[in-house]
């Protein structure tokens, strides 16, 4: 494979992902994700190599165009189950306590650092 049939490769492997991808989603972009697949397809026919073996005589001019898979576009699964909380306390009741001991802290060695002045 030349690296110019590599480089075709690639853009229809990454059309044929998008495609799939959109086929998940909802609305317009799942609308879009057939006519993509297929563009996929064509861009795999379009490979240097292919068209030279083509324009020889060497390979099939008649094809017929096939029709892509794509994914469905809504999850085959159920919905996930939510994930049970493992408790442990409120994050902004331990920010606020944290808060509360650093100002107190503070407050003491302020109060420390007058008791025995440097002079």
């Amino acid at each position: 494979m030349t690296k110019a049939d590599q480089v075709v490769e690639n853009m229809a492997d990454k059309a044929r992902a998008t495609a799939d991808r959109l086929a998940s989603e909802d609305g317009l972009k799942s609308r879009l994700a057939q006519p993509l697949a297929e563009d996929a397809e064509v861009l795999r026919k379009l490979k240097p190599t292919l068209m030279r073996a083509r324009a020889k005589g060497e390979a099939p001019t008649d094809e017929k165009p096939g029709t892509p898979r794509v994914a469905p576009s809504s999850p085959q699964l159920g919905k996930r189950p939510k994930p049970k909380r493992t408790g442990g306390p409120n994050p902004f009741l331990v920010a606020g306590a944290a808060l509360v001991v650093g100002i107190a802290l503070a407050k003491w060695l302020d109060w420390r650092g007058h008791a025995h002045p440097r002079g």
